[in-house]
């Protein structure tokens, strides 16, 4: 089976690793800091670092398109550093692609997200390379899985789902 990898930031990775974990496709997901200045990030120490989620899936089951469609469901992509309560650099919306169909796919997605006029406002979401990963601490992993009643600010839209296309 082949898999493909998916970086994404949002606001607060815990919410968003419980919902697109159970997407169709989804193979493994794991939650830490990327498109940042630090080095070995930490929860701590993650200086300008988002925190995002890595999403490993099977392309004959789910497209990257999906996936960036039910991320834009998820998480409002139109406030700047800002998730629900959770402000800050740590808590943007960031697209982290692995290769130039990624990239073409998130700024298609992107041109579809504002053309729709179903989102708040103008889409703020950074499309950047992918860098490194950090893992984030045991306790933040598969958060919501251990606590179900845990914080999270991520919850699907069903207003903001895009049309299908033609």
């Amino acid at each position: 089976m082949a898999e493909e990898r998916a970086v994404l930031a949002g606001g607060c990775f815990w919410g968003m690793q419980e919902l697109i974990r159970h997407q169709p496709g989804v193979l493994r997901t794991r939650v830490g800091y990327t498109g940042g200045d630090v080095a070995n990030a930490t929860y701590r120490n993650h200086g300008t670092h988002a925190e995002g989620i890595e999403i490993i899936f099977d392309p004959a089951r789910t497209s990257y398109r999906k996936l960036l469609e039910f991320f834009f469901q998820i998480h409002d992509p139109t406030t700047v550093n800002r998730q629900g309560n959770d402000l800050g650099m740590s808590y943007r919306s960031a697209i982290y692609y692995v290769d130039q169909t990624q990239k073409d796919c998130a700024a298609e997605t992107i041109k579809d997200v504002e053309a729709s006029g179903l989102w708040p406002g103008k889409v703020v979401t950074d499309v950047e390379p992918v860098g490194d990963f950090w893992e984030a601490e045991p306790e933040h992993q598969d958060y919501l899985q251990r606590l179900p009643n845990g914080y999270t600010c991520h919850f699907p839209r069903p207003d903001w789902v895009l049309p299908k296309r033609g």
